[in-house]
Order: C-alpha cells, then structure tokens, then sequence
C-alpha cells in the first residue's frame, strides 16, 4: 500500500494481518479534516478490484501475465476540485479543497468551464470484437461450475467472459453514447491517466448513510425486447421461475449475512422488484441494516466485498473456483467503484456494465450466475444478453 499526500510525500506499508486494508483506509482518511460549505462530496473517488480480495480474505487471485494491465487493485484519490451536478435542478456546485490559510482558484477554474474552445476527437471501433474465451470454451467451464454445484463444493457460482474491442479516437464518446442509451443508478468515466475505467452499473455494492447500510442485490435477468406485452411475459416469467427464484433467496441471504457482521436490525426494504433497463430486466431487492455502535463504514463495506452477485455463495469457495476456471484475473469487473467519505458516508456501484480503455483497447465482461439446474446455452445467451448495451454503445458511439 502506498499513500501520497499534497505535500508530496508518501508512506509504504504491506497489507496484512497486523495492518489490514481498512486501517490503512482509516489512516489515510484521518489525516483530512473538512471544514465549510459541502462537506457531503469531500472525500475518497476511485475502485476496488475484483483483485483486492486477496488483501481482504485468505484467497490465491490468478495472476495472468498477458494481461498487459498495471492498474492497481486499488486506486481512492482525494481530489482538490470536486464539480457537483444536479440533474433535477440543472445546477453546477463548484467545491476545492485547500489548505489553511490557502487562496482558492475557483475563479479559474470557472473560467475553464465556460472555455468552450477545446479540441473533440471521434471515436472508431477497428477490427471485430473477440472474446478472450470461445462459445465452446465458455460452456465448457459453465458445464465445470454444474458439476461443483452437484458436488456440494458451492451452491452457486458465477462464472464470466471477457472481450475486447480495439478502437481509435476518444473514447468519451463512447461513454457518452452508452449513458444515452443505457441511463442506470450509477453512470461514472474515471481518467487514471494510464487507464480509464467507465461504464452504466445497475448494482449498488454498499451505500451507507449516517448509520444506515444498504445492498441492492441484482439476482435473475432476463431480455428486454422492446415490445411491451413481450416484455411483460418476460418479466412474468422471471418473477415465476424456479431457478431464478432460488439464485435471489440464496444472494438476498448472502447479502444479510454479510451485512450482520457489522449491522443490527437487519431487513428487506423491498423483496423482488421488477427493475427496467434499456436491454434487460433485472430482479432485485433491497437489504439495510443499521451499524452497530463500535462498526467502521470501511470495514463494513470490506467485509461485503465482492458482491454474493458477482461472485457465488459460499462466497470464498466460489471465489477459489472462479480463479480457477477463468482465465484471466478480473481486474476492475465484478469489484466495486465509487466514494468513500470523510465524514463516514460510502456508496459504491458494482463494476459491471462497465468498460477498462488502455492502449486502445476496450475490455469488457459479463457472467451469470450457475447452479446445478443451469442450462449451459440459456447461460451464455444470459452474457450476450447482460453486454448488449455495451455493444449497442459501441455501434453508436461511431456516429456522435
């Protein structure tokens, strides 16, 4: 772990045992005091891998030395100047954070903003889009997480593929194109310089609220057709569906259990509700729970990590096969997105839905929960079906 200060100095430390991941959360966090206007937005921005499990739990993540990727697991930056929309007022909050006795620039930074002389480049996907595994391949390991389920090694699991799509131009049009389409809680675009990680995620990981924590497991998808009378068979025929019944008890449990570690009261806001999107239908409820007195909002954020829904149940077991079966280490997909407060507020969106951009390729991913009644072709159409927004963003970005 490595921390960098505005002053530039920075500290090294291993994470472990005796230094786990959230003090070195709350470390860093301590050393920022707020004061003034907007104190809400002030705070860490950035991802968790998918990766970053290894920090958190006993578990081996499969390091694949074509992923040509040096991201880091995790990445939080406590930003000088924070810009707040609001959409339902139409207004522009513009926020710095500056030292005592330090002059703002937010004048200049205004000036910036109404400078509407800035160069715009078009977006060209090159070549077609691959996965990294075949049809074949995919349910050849969607035919592996069966056979585990009928084990008794996990009762679920969730398996996904990656693909790529090489472009050329900016792909903030392609951004731009996918939130038009795709409108979703969560609509993000993080410049880490190297690599850019956006995307249009459905799945709140965790939000907490005062003292308040939320998950919003997603659990059962199914095609949106367009038409209103087929769609609505569709989402009748997920509500009904045995299969899909039994993958939302089992995640919306998961998510209780995992919330109980540092929670009371714990209990279902809303249980299986029909949620629309531009491609897809989705089920899904919502658990809270309120912090005990003596729990950390980071480490109860840690101790949800990943999602029950990106993962499998019993959680780690299902993550050991998943290292296992896919190729490739995850990366960002799957991980969680978002902020962490310094006044103890968080809310972090599920990395899905979602594309990395480096070196001119695009890589995104998609999976589906497997149990041992699954159908291995009804699987993978599930992962056509979950990526068909991002396809279609691709398609359009082209004619922005």
């Amino acid at each position: 772990m490595t921390a960098q200060y505005p002053d530039g100095t920075q500290e090294s430390r291993e994470i472990n045992e005796n230094y786990p991941a959230e003090q070195a959360f709350n470390d860093f966090l301590s050393r920022f005091t707020v004061t003034g206007d907007k104190q809400e937005f002030c705070g860490l921005y950035g991802y968790t891998s998918f990766n970053a499990v290894r920090y958190f739990e006993h578990i081996e993540i499969k390091d694949c030395m074509q992923e040509k990727n040096d991201a880091p697991d995790i990445l939080y930056i406590l930003y000088k100047y924070v810009i707040a929309f609001d959409h339902f007022n139409n207004t522009m909050t513009l926020i710095e954070l500056v030292e005592n006795h330090e002059p703002d620039t937010l004048d200049e930074l205004e000036r910036v903003i109404r400078n509407h002389n800035f160069a715009t480049y078009d977006f060209r996907p090159v070549g077609e889009t691959f996965s990294t595994l075949t049809d074949d391949e995919h349910k050849a390991n969607i035919r592996q997480g069966i056979a585990h389920c009928l084990r008794g090694d996990v009762f679920q699991i969730v398996l996904s593929r990656r693909f790529v799509q090489r472009y050329e131009g900016d792909d903030f049009k392609l951004y731009r194109a996918l939130r038009s389409i795709n409108p979703s809680p969560y609509l993000f675009y993080f410049d880490f310089g190297g690599f850019r990680i956006f995307g249009s995620s459905p799945e709140t990981h965790c939000r907490i609220e005062g003292r308040h924590a939320y998950i919003d497991p997603i659990a059962g998808t199914t095609k949106r057709t367009g038409n209103a009378d087929t769609d609505a068979q569709n989402a009748n025929y997920l509500k009904n569906d045995p299969k899909e019944n039994a993958e939302h008890v089992m995640l919306v449990d998961l998510a209780r259990n995992d919330l109980s570690r540092n929670c009371h009261d714990v209990k279902m806001d809303f249980y299986k509700d029909m949620q629309y999107y531009s491609h897809v239908i989705h089920l899904v409820s919502r658990v809270s729970g309120t912090l005990d007195d003596e729990a950390d909002p980071v480490k109860t954020f840690i101790d949800t990590f990943p999602a029950g829904t990106l993962s499998g149940a019993p959680k780690v077991r299902a993550m050991q096969l998943i290292s296992e079966l896919e190729p490739h280490n995850r990366g960002a997909y799957g991980g969680c997105i978002g902020f962490i407060g310094l006044d103890g507020s968080l809310n972090q969106a599920i990395t899905i839905r979602t594309f990395v951009s480096r070196n001119n390729e695009l890589w995104f991913q998609a999976g589906g929960g497997i149990v041992a009644k699954s159908d291995e072709d009804y699987e993978l159409q599930e992962v056509n079906n979950k990526l068909g927004a991002l396809r279609h963003a691709i398609q359009m970005a082209e004619r922005l």
